[in-house]
């Protein structure tokens, strides 16, 4: 006898319920989020079925600790987008209410009836996984210095507009270093050109601007109009958020150069970089969210569709619409859509293709989508032959290039 289970994972307690080839319930339990816990859910599911093999688990998260507990333990891990649970609900309920224990009813249940449409979890090395911790970590870093950067220069535009403008970053290190020294425009009333060239020169400044073009921007800036009692607190929160962007800015140079030597070292990585202008950290980007199970992408369509590059088609009868695609790997969008807008300053073949999309009427974003689909099927076949890049096996580019341009 064939059984299934589904496992709805939550933050405290984990729903469970296993069925069988008819759809009877043989079991339904829930498990607390601890180590106890998730040794009573291997117990229990061993008791149902002696061999992990034989009783595949359907999962809505198959990343974290319990696709990972699953997957240790040898049970075949099935995810089911949250997508396709929310539209299955209308099959087993109208009333619309919902609950764990009903999710995990209907994760088993669909397992048993539409399993042949899903494909169990295949894991990832752990080489990709420490890559993809590493360039997940980053690229929140980044947002928070972004999110932080900003608010920054908010705060000093509403009392001190000069110290906002007086660089082109307000999240550079000189910028930071100097907010720090001057947080108030009554700290740097005393800044002269010969100290802030002192200040520069200490900081190891290497911008273009001479210390006597800095000042003139600096005074040139509206003047403050906040009190004595507001300067003072806005100045706290100067200095607190500057020395919150200083160490975020020192972590991220150094986890990107942990990642620039990860991916330069990885066979993978080597293929990725090979892309014109793909550089370190995007290629890094791209090859955490790929990841190395050549089975998990069987064709580019699939890959461009993970990838949220190809459009949704609508069709039925005379009416048809293509629309954005919003269900996707969104890292991995980011990632790819980077490297097409790079390759296109260092591929005539993609400044062509994005060329012709923006004489189409298309923005620019639609139009690097259209590039990103077209090198998607370059990348996946690079990545699939496992070979580098090479412009003289691109028949597409040689076409271009045949036809003069």
């Amino acid at each position: 006898m064939n059984r299934f289970a589904g496992l709805d994972w939550a933050s405290r307690t984990h729903a469970v319920c296993i069925v069988d080839d008819t759809g009877a319930v043989l079991e339904r339990f829930e498990v607390t989020h601890d180590a106890a816990g998730l040794h009573e859910l291997l117990a229990r599911l061993h008791r149902c079925a002696a061999l992990p093999a034989q009783l595949p688990v359907a999962i809505q998260r198959p990343s974290g600790l319990g696709g990972d507990t699953l997957v240790d333990a040898g049970y075949p891990v099935v995810p089911i987008h949250p997508n396709i649970v929310k539209a299955t609900r209308p099959r087993y309920r109208s009333h619309g209410a919902k609950s764990d224990a009903s999710d995990a009813y209907l994760l088993a249940d669909l397992l048993r009836t539409d399993g042949t449409r899903f494909h169990p979890l295949q894991p990832q090395s752990d080489a990709i996984r420490a890559l993809r911790a590493l360039v997940r970590g980053r690229d929140d870093l980044v947002a928070t210095r972004v999110q932080l950067a900003n608010q920054l220069r908010s705060l000093l535009e509403s009392f001190w507009p000069g110290a906002a403008g007086i660089f082109a970053e307000i999240d550079s290190p000189i910028a930071l270093a100097f907010v720090q020294r001057y947080p108030t425009p009554a700290s740097a009333a005393r800044c002269g050109e010969k100290r802030l060239a002192a200040f520069l020169a200490q900081h190891r400044y290497c911008g273009r601007r001479a210390p006597a073009a800095l000042l003139e921007r600096l005074r040139a800036a509206p003047p403050a109009h906040a009190e004595e009692l507001e300067t003072d607190a806005k100045r706290t929160l100067v200095q607190a958020l500057a020395t919150s962007l200083t160490t975020i800015v020192e972590q991220i140079a150094q986890l990107t150069a942990r990642i620039e030597h990860t991916v330069a070292d990885s066979d993978d990585g080597l293929l990725v970089m090979s892309l014109p202008r793909a550089g370190h950290v995007c290629a890094a980007q791209i090859l955490a969210e790929l990841g190395d199970v050549r089975d998990r992408f069987p064709s580019d369509v699939q890959l461009a569709a993970e990838a949220g590059v190809a459009p949704l088609t609508y069709e039925s009868g005379k009416s048809r619409s293509v629309t954005f695609r919003w269900a996707c790997n969104h890292r991995l969008r980011r990632a790819i859509t980077c490297f097409a807008d790079n390759s296109r300053h260092a591929s005539q073949w993609a400044a062509t293709i994005y060329a012709n999309a923006r004489a189409r009427g298309c923005d620019h974003p639609h139009a690097i989508r259209i590039l990103a689909r077209a090198w998607t099927r370059v990348l996946w076949r690079i990545w699939t032959d496992r070979c580098t890049y090479d412009p003289a096996r691109h028949r597409a580019a040689l076409r271009l290039n045949a036809a003069g341009g």
